[in-house]
């Protein structure tokens, strides 16, 4: 028996592979079922300062970081466009941060600060950890306002080379 040779245009089963217009998401596989959930990742560099109020140590004073943050986003990507975040959605809202002084709504800094410059509030001192909790808000809210469905999964928030926070999130 003779094994049936496929063109490059049939898969296997000898299908025509699926073929959507102008780069459209087809919503299901080859088999006809759902598509997973799609996952991007982008990375942001940004720079800023920022000081621990409630740290005693050199962090208590303001200081700053050449920041890196890593974003995963997961969801269902748009039928039309399949894009599921444009990129630079996810830089610009990070780059709210740069050039910024960050510090706690609590500290008594901001009052002479704003004399000056706009100063960005966190609640709590503006660490690592914090700092990748508020942009994890910023961006899911971003991506409400902006109809799809898509949230952050996963963020690090890196302060040096060799030092992160970073933060998983679950199905809400």
């Amino acid at each position: 028996m003779t094994a049936k040779r496929h063109s490059a245009s049939e898969n296997r089963r000898g299908e025509a592979p699926v073929v959507t217009p102008k780069g459209k998401s087809p919503g299901k596989d080859r088999q006809g079922g759902a598509l997973s959930m799609t996952t991007i990742y982008k990375e942001v560099w940004f720079d800023a300062s920022h000081r621990l109020l409630h740290y005693e140590g050199k962090c208590n004073n303001l200081h700053g970081h050449r920041w890196r943050v890593e974003v995963w986003l997961a969801g269902e990507p748009d039928p039309e466009t399949g894009i599921l975040v444009d990129f630079n959605i996810v830089r610009e809202v990070i780059e709210r941060f740069d050039h910024q002084v960050i510090l706690n709504r609590e500290d008594p800094m901001i009052r002479c600060l704003q004399k000056f410059q706009p100063v960005v509030k966190t609640e709590g001192d503006p660490s690592s950890e914090v700092l990748a909790g508020e942009i994890r808000r910023l961006l899911d809210r971003e991506c409400h306002l902006g109809g799809n469905g898509a949230r952050v999964t996963r963020i690090r928030v890196w302060e040096s080379e060799t030092c992160c926070a970073g933060q998983t999130y679950e199905s809400e």
